[in-house]
């Protein structure tokens, strides 16, 4: 049967309408271009990079705010949402800061392209000028995503900080983050604190032995505990990069830069946190984190920057779905 050209072309354009339908409203990069007149971007990073530099704090602050956000529901915004049972309510949100960092953000790009921006946007963008600012180079994210309607504490179920590395890579890779991508990822911990609480279990009674974890470095251990006496009710904060204050590169602790430092105190058992630890010494993670603590701060740079992307595509609501919320603390009225 001959088929005329006519026929064929309309065909081709069906087909063309139908993938254009089936993009509309993916993640992509400037994605707010020709939305509004003004750039977006700038207007985020016209405001983090400087307060960066005056509060080093906001860097870890966002970096784990994403985190928290895209494991639960996907990148949606709903960790921002207040309430009486909303996600920030759960315990390993409770000590989640920058809400008044991405407010103070959404605020501006409200007054200057009202309606359009999204407070799940803003949250990504938001902590990769964060990253940057924090020596960790620069990179493009997509955007596009749309506000969640739903937050609920009871969805809250993130790892811990004494999780099993098998555990963790399950938990990651059931949001389509590979193992590989899940180390480059804690090189968020690279700045940033923890405290006391979180790791006197591995300095005075591991695993209910009464002793420290044999995997940490003595002297670290020894460091450790002057910090986080056992009897003491004073709850310290602890670097998680031990590179330590006193170690200055370009100027700054390693501790307050986003660098491969971290990796590299793993890798001498120098790792803060129970699952920091695990990634250096586990089958399933620890030629990674050697690769990367041998490499160049380049490598890891490059390496993080793609797992960021990653995180920031989870289960995210685009086109048609979900919202662009007007204050990103509540849904709009209806």
């Amino acid at each position: 049967m001959k088929v005329s050209a006519a026929a064929v072309a309309l065909a081709f354009a069906l087909v063309l309408a139908n993938f254009a339908d089936q993009s509309h409203g993916a993640l992509q990069k400037g994605f707010y271009k020709g939305k509004c007149n003004v750039n977006v971007e700038k207007i985020v990073s016209d405001i983090i990079t400087p307060l960066v530099g005056q509060k080093p704090w906001i860097t870890p602050a966002l970096l784990r705010m994403q985190f928290h956000d895209c494991f639960v529901n996907g990148c949606d915004a709903s960790i921002l949402l207040d309430g009486g049972s909303s996600e920030k309510t759960a315990i390993p949100n409770r000590s989640v800061r920058g809400y008044d960092i991405i407010d103070l953000v959404k605020a501006a790009l409200e007054k200057s392209c009202p309606g359009v921006v999204s407070c799940a946007d803003v949250v990504v963008m938001a902590t990769r000028d964060a990253v940057a600012a924090s020596k960790g180079g620069w990179y493009n994210v997509q955007t596009g995503r749309r506000d969640g309607l739903v937050s609920l504490a009871k969805n809250v179920n993130l790892p811990g900080s004494s999780i099993s590395v098998e555990n963790s890579a399950a938990i990651f890779n059931s949001k389509g983050i590979s193992t590989k991508d899940m180390v480059h990822l804690l090189g968020g911990h690279t700045v940033g604190v923890t405290h006391c609480s979180f790791i006197k279990n591995r300095l005075y009674n591991f695993n209910n032995t009464g002793s420290t974890d044999p995997t940490m470095q003595t002297a670290l251990a020894v460091f450790l505990k002057l910090k986080c006496p056992q009897t003491s009710t004073v709850d310290n904060t602890i670097d998680l990069d031990q590179g330590g204050r006193s170690l200055v590169i370009e100027g700054e602790p390693t501790s307050e830069i986003v660098d491969n430092s971290f990796y590299k105190q793993i890798a001498i058992r120098k790792g803060v946190l129970g699952i920091d630890q695990a990634l250096a010494l586990n089958k399933l993670t620890k030629n990674t984190v050697n690769k990367v603590a041998i490499s160049s701060n380049n490598y890891f740079l490059t390496k993080f920057h793609q797992a960021m992307v990653k995180l920031g595509a989870v289960e995210v609501l685009t086109g048609t779905k979900g919202e662009i919320r007007k204050s990103c603390r509540a849904i709009n009225k209806s």
